[in-house]
């Protein structure tokens, strides 16, 4: 298992206040075999010197400006040579110790090219108030607004090659694309990790206000129509709703 090389990413900017405890669950995994790669987008805050003080656990430190997290997302996978590739956002932190561990085992063991699974939100004090409990993965599901969470997402490397890397086009869409690309557009074969395996602070950038959150609908919508969700209006409708359920 050890010999699957996982390369996880992380990207940050101005995150002084939750990098060290991203970083210090990436080091208490109890995976061995990672290439941890962190691109900061020149923070103008202490994230660099935080971020520094653990480079002796860290294969790559860049900092420079970028285009936005997907740029920085693009210029990490870029750089991993792992067989396997996943996120780990600034404000996000695993969920356990043994989340890679299962991670690799499941790539090992199956035929999937693709893995997520459940994620919970968290505010400043991590406490709960949202829980991201999702299934298996059919072929239909994204016509009903369906989508595995971001921050759970590991696919294999070669997929990034084959099938392209986030589009600057869709904006704060650009993870929900990749994820109709590769899944539904491709059929690429996904498997399911039924376990919690991030803990996500709530405060994403579509929600930051009317005009952002407007402006998610229509990058979705674009998404939807260029990778073959028939019916994308009601998918469109669809989608926050199933949102809800997360609450209870």
């Amino acid at each position: 298992m050890q010999d699957i090389r996982v390369s996880l990413i992380t990207v940050t900017y101005n995150a002084e206040s939750t990098i060290e405890r991203c970083i210090q669950s990436v080091i208490a995994q109890n995976y061995q075999n990672i290439e941890y790669i962190v691109i900061d987008g020149a923070s103008t805050d202490s994230t660099l010197q935080i971020i520094n003080r653990y480079a002796h656990n860290i294969k790559i430190i860049i900092s420079e400006p970028d285009k936005g997290m997907y740029d920085a997302l693009n210029k990490g996978i870029k750089l991993a040579t792992g067989d396997i590739t996943g996120i780990l956002n600034a404000d996000d932190y695993f969920a356990s110790d043994d989340i890679l561990a299962d991670v690799a085992t499941a790539f090992m063991h199956s035929n999937a090219d693709i893995l997520y699974g459940n994620l919970d939100f968290v505010d400043q004090n991590e406490t709960i108030i949202r829980k991201w409990r999702t299934r298996a993965y059919k072929r239909r599901d994204f016509y009903w607004g369906w989508m595995p969470a971001h921050p759970t997402f590991y696919c294999r490397k070669s997929l990034f090659n084959s099938l392209g890397y986030y589009s600057l086009e869709y904006g704060t869409a650009a993870d929900y694309e990749l994820m109709l690309r590769f899944m539904h557009k491709t059929k690429i074969n996904a498997y399911f990790l039924d376990k919690v395996m991030v803990k996500m602070q709530c405060g994403g950038m579509s929600n930051k206000s009317p005009v952002n959150r407007i402006n998610a609908w229509k990058f979705d919508l674009k998404a939807m129509r260029n990778n073959g969700i028939i019916f994308s209006l009601l998918a469109l409708i669809i989608k926050p709703l199933r949102k809800f359920g997360q609450y209870f």
